[in-house]
């Protein structure tokens, strides 16, 4: 078993100029970027100054096409099945809005949903009556996979679900979703926005026929960038509800053909420095290795759950057979928002999780608005000691 300090936390913090200047538990909002990313931005940014912005493009068009491949290895996947977007709600979309939906399908999803999925459901149901269907979690707190399949039907066109909700530390069990959408044939998209990066993801594991994740939480890259997966399949079904000249070819006065890539979902204009960023930061936590990372930030984050734990009038309200890197809690007759400013006045970074992210979850529970306080490898036992301390003087 990996141990918390397996993994190199001096090098890691080394080759992260943020641990010099602040605590930073806030990884599932934005994580702090490895120097090779910051180097590689400001690299090609200074190229563009010097050379032209499309110039600078062709200049590294190699090194775009390696994104891909970081990306598709990353996730097990091939490099064609890749889309490189702006973000992780991109790549969502980008996927949903493609598909036929009519009045009377279905949409089954879990009761941890994000609230940008939700409202996209929503949107669909008054535009095409659709119907959303929210399936309970078990006695675990995760999705409920008995209740799933049972509510499988013909009429179920779609399953979407969060890995990791942005509300706490449970981790949905999609390998077991996958499997009952692949025995249905049932189009699976996973939400993988707050997984990637800190869970070894595989989507020939997964049973996805669709991955959504975003580049500036987990995965460390910079922010304005993200990554879709979406199986061959799939894509040869759906067409995008919006089209360019990079996404498709305007073959003729009155035709025009689809790429038959997952480029499909992507458009022309993007920023280069940005997306070289993305791939520095992919390559990064390769080098490191999923399952490494992994296992120190959930030893991380299972110390700092047990260590809050402790503390009188503090409650720990994470879920699921198993947990991953993100920590909620909430203190008796404080108020998370003053919370966080206590200990942003400790420069030791969290985050506020309410209602509004995730109504469905926030009402079941009926939960107050959390601090999320989301471990990541370079953070350490030390840090884990003062955030605590700060904690118990409230």
């Amino acid at each position: 078993m990996t141990s918390i300090q397996d993994l190199d936390v001096e090098r890691a913090r080394a080759e992260t100029p943020g641990c010099a200047d602040v605590v930073h538990f806030n990884n599932a909002g934005s994580a702090l970027p490895p120097a090779v990313v910051l180097d590689t931005v400001l690299g090609h940014l200074r190229e563009e100054a010097h050379l032209g912005g499309y110039e600078a493009t062709a200049a590294v068009s190699e090194k775009l096409d390696a994104v891909y491949a970081s990306v598709a290895r990353l996730l097990n996947a091939e490099a064609d099945d890749i889309a490189i977007t702006e973000n992780a709600t991109r790549s969502w979309q980008a996927v949903f809005y493609s598909f036929p939906f009519g009045p009377g399908d279905r949409i089954l999803t879990s009761q941890a949903e994000y609230a940008s999925n939700v409202i996209s459901f929503l949107q669909l149901k008054r535009r095409t009556g659709v119907e959303v269907e929210v399936i309970g979690d078990d006695e675990s707190g995760q999705l409920d996979v008995a209740e799933l399949r049972r509510r499988i039907g013909d009429d179920v066109k779609l399953i979407a679900v969060s890995h990791v909700p942005t509300q706490g530390g449970l981790v949905n069990p999609a390998e077991e979703i996958g499997e009952v959408a692949e025995q249905a044939g049932i189009p699976f998209l996973l939400d993988a926005c707050q997984s990637a990066g800190q869970l070894d993801l595989d989507v020939r594991r997964l049973k996805c026929d669709a991955l959504s994740a975003t580049g500036r939480k987990y995965v460390r890259g910079p922010r304005g960038t993200g990554f879709l997966y979406v199986h061959p399949k799939l894509r040869a079904r759906l067409e995008p509800a919006m089209l360019d000249l990079h996404s498709a070819s305007w073959t003729s006065p009155s035709e025009y053909t689809v790429d038959p890539t997952a480029k499909r979902f992507e458009v022309w204009e993007r920023n280069t420095a940005l997306v070289l960023g993305l791939g520095a930061a992919v390559d990064y936590a390769l080098e490191w290795g999923l399952p490494a990372i992994d296992a120190r930030v959930s030893a991380l984050a299972n110390t700092l759950r047990e260590r809050l734990g402790e503390l009188p009038g503090v409650q720990v309200h994470d879920q699921g057979a198993r947990k991953c890197g993100i920590v909620t809690f909430s203190l008796e007759d404080t108020p998370a928002a003053d919370v966080k400013r206590a200990l942003t006045a400790a420069r030791i970074n969290t985050s506020v999780s309410s209602s509004t992210s995730a109504q469905f979850d926030f009402t079941a529970r009926k939960l107050p608005d959390l601090v999320r306080a989301s471990a990541h490898y370079y953070n350490t036992e030390d840090e884990i000691d003062l955030l605590v301390r700060e904690v118990a003087k409230l």
